[in-house]
């Protein structure tokens, strides 16, 4: 017993709009605790509708569509659905009351082609949408196969999800366990090398631990399934708790933590403030800080310093070692962290300064060399050297730069807040 999610629309195979539906109904359907393992995305083209409503009939008891409930030629979601299943489509009066009601509330008519949404197949029974026309359906074809049809807008379904389908699903049975996540975050290690550390918690059935690497982190998602939210976070804990040992420092967050939410509660936590000198960024490390509600607690500002003449006027950096080692190397890092610290009065200044790419580089400094200053409220500053690779676009070594940059705080801050300890 699965559920399928079947996304309807040319839109989404040409890339023109980002698929959202099928996320939010992933994680609906295990709130619910449904499995769920297959979705489908499929053209505006009736054959092609048929085709995967078969193959998906075949191996679910219940399909979600989304999309082409519309009034015009190519919304063919509900005459796919019906045709399949050899149903005739039943213009349904009250459907038609309350579309005319709808226009008639802006001052419109209701024009002929709406009628279309007035359709469906003999038997089914309306999934009302309260802020569109587009209504939905439920109907059970046939023993052990249910389907629920949506718009493709994404407030319209979300609305009609929790307003109608939830409660139907729940009297079906449905709902009774709910399958719980926690996603893990790690900075600072790779996917093989964490992968080897937790090793042994891979083969976990309940919870289960997987792994997921994106831009310059890591992910585990421990996953469990249990009667309750409760339940399902007392069966995760020592798992996550096993992982968090493992891990150490890598370890930075969970679920909707973000490097720049754990550093400012740190902060915020000892009440200490930060400031940012930045050349390659272009206040990309200012603008993370940013993001959280609240970051003017302790994130004072910044400067981009991109021209040598801005790090040697307002950072106070040596114009010799300019001249010796370049803008990108050791000294200049920690001199424009320090730099930028005493020019705003904050507790910790950080900096940045590299080469993004695509041009610049040369063999001794490729493009992808990263040095991230840090200056400490004890009067001491250092760098770090980061090598993010040509490979990468100039956008990925500029977000990775920021984000390493809140990862040397966060450490520092945990360091010394563990000493304490």
């Amino acid at each position: 017993m699965s559920a399928e999610i079947i996304c309807v629309g040319t839109e989404l195979l040409l890339g023109d709009i980002l698929n959202t539906n099928a996320q939010f109904l992933a994680q609906q359907l295990a709130s619910l605790g449904i499995p769920h393992y297959y979705q489908s995305t499929v053209g505006d083209n009736l054959e092609r509708l048929q085709q995967v409503i078969e193959i998906a009939s075949k191996r679910a008891s219940i399909l979600i569509f989304t999309g082409g409930l519309g009034p015009t030629p190519d919304d063919l979601t509900t005459e796919a659905i019906a045709n399949f299943f050899n149903t005739p489509l039943v213009e349904r009066p009250e459907i038609i009351a309350d579309i005319a009601q709808k226009f008639a509330s802006i001052g419109r008519k209701m024009t002929p082609n709406n009628r279309k949404q007035a359709l469906l197949p003999e038997g089914a029974e309306v999934l009302p949408n309260p802020s569109g026309t587009a209504p939905g359906m439920i109907w059970q074809p046939r023993p052990g196969l249910t389907i629920l049809t949506f718009p493709g807008v994404p407030s319209e379904l979300k609305r009609m999800w929790q307003e109608t389908a939830v409660p139907f699903l729940k009297s079906q049975g449905w709902g009774k366990e709910i399958i719980y996540s926690r996603m893990m975050r790690f900075r600072g290690i790779g996917e093989s090398a964490l992968a080897e550390k937790v090793a042994p918690l891979l083969d976990l059935t309940n919870p289960t631990v997987a792994p997921y690497a994106s831009l310059g982190e890591v992910r585990l998602r421990v996953s469990t399934k249990a009667s309750s939210q409760a339940d399902a976070i007392a069966s995760i804990e020592p798992v996550a708790q096993q992982i968090r040992d493992i891990a150490g420092l890598d370890y930075y967050g969970s679920d909707d933590d973000t490097l720049a939410s754990v550093v400012g509660r740190l902060l915020r936590e000892v009440g200490e403030t930060v400031s940012v000198a930045e050349s390659c960024t272009g206040g990309g490390l200012g603008a993370m800080l940013t993001t959280v509600a609240g970051s003017s607690d302790y994130f004072v500002g910044g400067v981009i310093a991109y021209d040598n003449r801005v790090k040697i006027s307002l950072l106070g950096v040596n114009r010799e070692d300019l001249e010796q080692f370049g803008a990108v190397s050791h000294p200049v890092a920690k001199q424009m962290a320090a730099g930028v610290q005493k020019q705003l009065g904050t507790n910790w200044g950080l900096s940045i300064t590299g080469i993004a790419g695509p041009g610049g580089g040369t063999q001794t400094k490729p493009v992808g060399l990263v040095y991230i200053g840090i200056a400490a409220p004890d009067g001491t500053a250092q760098s770090v050297e980061y090598r993010l690779g040509a490979m990468r676009d100039r956008e990925s070594v500029r977000s990775i730069a920021a984000a390493n940059a809140l990862d040397l705080l966060r450490r520092r801050l945990l360091t010394r807040k563990n000493k304490k300890l």
